[in-house]
């Protein structure tokens, strides 16, 4: 059967059991045997991570990033609430149909390291995998780059000098100069940054994801307990860009029927630090990159105890427990906020927490976590092989595709190649 039906045998035999049965070749040891052990990692390491440290915090860190700390209050204030819920059930039903084909995907067949781009190759052939993991590629470039343009938006917004106080009101902690090309200066420092991380210290930074998960979720915490326990205020507005006139305060008003009323429907208008007049497709966009960052469990499969099981679960739960957070925040947010104090203040969320440094924490926390993924955790182990066989490119592209390990220094006797 083996030797006849080489991709029936591997779909009936798991790995683990050929490791067990196999009878190692002459002049290989069992050390050196090809046979893939599903309980190892690209690093021969034992895979320790469980579905909820491997997958649900990780997804959770990629999908909580800049939108719902700086512009979830931007969908409700521009869309209203009807249009907002609207636009999470079509962003959640497009999801949900990735998430679908990459647990099924998971559920086919043994999973070992290389993330998305190793499932769609084994799924579609190494064609399509490479075709798609290009996108990959470029799709994480861009999604870092809004990450890291949103930690500059808050820290400009912290640290910044604004244009419109005098040095007479500005406080201890405001000492850094604005504007466009110091904005790009201090995105390009960040992504220096970024890079060292992914270069030298990806290890440690990956064992501090669950203190970043812990930290997000506590000012997610604060966040909702300060819509009940904060009195209703006034807050200062930023100054719009382009020199536009507006208000200077808008009202933080706790749960009001009227203030709910006035949020319903939509209301777009002029966006106040681009000046470009806002519709339903530009915060359909800007809102759609809160619920992107699915595949960052998937990326895991090369850690993980049991990636088959830990996927499609993990996943799944990380992305109904965001699509409850988002609803419910808008909710509030449209019950307890004036519509010019949404629209016209992206950090409003830090003004009217119970302890405002909390939501600048959870902002570095969550965008660093976000622009810091990694889109590929490893390789499989039977890719090692590959480097070293005798055997033709044609019979190991196959090979690649099927999923069967080649044995190191020997020619590969796949039928038909």
């Amino acid at each position: 059967m083996s030797e006849r039906a080489p991709l029936l045998h591997y779909r009936l035999s798991t790995s683990v059991n050929e490791s067990e049965q196999r009878p190692s070749p002459t002049g290989v040891t069992a050390a050196q045997s090809p046979v893939v052990s599903r309980r190892k990692t690209a690093n021969n390491q034992p895979q320790k991570l469980s579905t909820f440290f491997g997958v649900v915090i990780p997804t959770l860190l990629s999908m909580f990033s800049v939108v719902v700390f700086l512009r979830i209050g931007f969908v409700v204030g521009q869309a209203g609430l009807y249009q907002a819920i609207g636009m999470f059930l079509v962003a959640y039903f497009i999801i949900c149909m990735t998430v679908l084909s990459v647990c099924a995907i998971s559920t086919n067949g043994a999973l070992d390291a290389g993330g998305a781009y190793y499932m769609i190759s084994r799924a579609l052939g190494p064609e399509f995998g490479g075709s798609i993991g290009i996108m990959f590629f470029f799709a994480n470039v861009c999604g870092s780059a809004l990450f890291v343009l949103g930690l500059v938006e808050a820290i400009v917004a912290t640290f910044g000098i604004p244009e419109d106080r005098t040095a007479a009101v500005l406080n201890a902690s405001q000492v850094l100069p604005a504007g466009y090309w110091w904005s790009l200066l201090y995105g390009t420092v960040l992504l220096l940054l970024c890079l060292l991380v992914c270069l030298v210290g990806a290890h440690i930074y990956a064992k501090a994801t669950f203190l970043i998960f812990i930290i997000v979720i506590v000012v997610l915490a604060t966040v909702f307990i300060s819509f009940f326990v904060v009195v209703p205020k006034a807050v200062h507005l930023p100054a719009p860009a382009l020199n536009a006139s507006g208000p200077s305060s808008a009202n933080f008003t706790g749960f009001k029927l009227e203030t709910l009323l006035d949020n319903l429907d939509a209301g777009y208008t002029v966006d106040y630090t681009t000046g470009i007049q806002m519709n339903f497709a530009t915060v359909f966009a800007v809102m759609f990159n809160g619920c992107t960052g699915i595949m960052a469990g998937s990326n895991m499969s090369g850690d993980l105890k049991s990636p088959s099981a830990s996927i499609p679960r993990g996943t799944i739960t990380a992305v109904i427990f965001t699509f409850i957070v988002y609803n419910l925040l808008s909710l509030l947010l449209a019950c307890s906020c004036d519509r010019v104090l949404l629209q016209r203040d992206y950090s409003f969320l830090r003004e009217i927490n119970v302890w405002r440094p909390l939501v600048t924490i959870g902002v570095y926390s969550s965008t660093l976590s976000a622009a810091n993924e990694q889109p590929d955790r490893g390789v499989p182990e039977s890719c090692t092989p590959w480097r070293g066989t005798t055997c033709s490119a044609k019979c190991c592209r196959r090979l690649r595709g099927l999923r069967l390990a080649v044995i190191p220094g020997r020619p590969c006797s796949f039928p038909g190649s």
